[in-house]
């Protein structure tokens, strides 16, 4: 285990929801930062003094009450779908009803939180917030299925639960 690794399993282990709370939020700012730099970068004027902050406070703000939620969730997954036999070997089975289990009941419930939350940071109201979910749901929802279920694939196959 590298020193990262080991220094984040620490970290979990004495604070769970508190090392969930802190990683989702800071790899949701690193997200945000990331795609803002792609859209500036994108355009012909490209300038930083467009860069909204406020928004990437968001994305924190939404990783960091969300990564709980999923810790939770991988904490069932692994319960309910064991990926390991008692010989060792990875059940594909289980791993494909994880990842169904995933996108049927986890990804709409996480993207209806990231559409409201997101709506209610930026100040909208109730029925803005609802326009926009009935707007943005099923066009996200789809593309969500075109590259979250291989994302999940691999994620649930090669990355260990803490």
């Amino acid at each position: 285990m590298s020193g990262l690794a080991r220094i984040y399993q620490a970290q979990f282990d004495r604070a769970p929801t508190r090392t969930l709370m802190a990683t989702n939020g800071f790899l949701n700012a690193v997200g945000d930062f990331s795609a803002q730099g792609v859209q500036l970068f994108s355009t012909r004027d490209f300038q930083w003094r467009h860069y909204d902050p406020l928004r990437t406070l968001r994305f924190v703000v939404f990783g960091a009450t969300l990564g709980p939620i999923i810790g939770r969730w991988n904490k069932f997954l692994e319960h309910n779908f064991p990926l390991r036999s008692a010989v060792g070997t990875v059940s594909l089975r289980s791993l494909a009803k994880r990842v169904g289990a995933d996108q049927i009941v986890m990804a709409p419930i996480g993207l209806t939180y990231f559409i409201t939350s997101m709506g209610f940071m930026e100040g909208r109201s109730a029925k803005s917030v609802g326009i926009k979910y009935q707007d943005m749901f099923i066009p996200a929802m789809l593309a969500n299925w075109k590259v979250w279920p291989a994302a999940q694939l691999v994620n649930f196959r090669f990355m260990p639960l803490p």
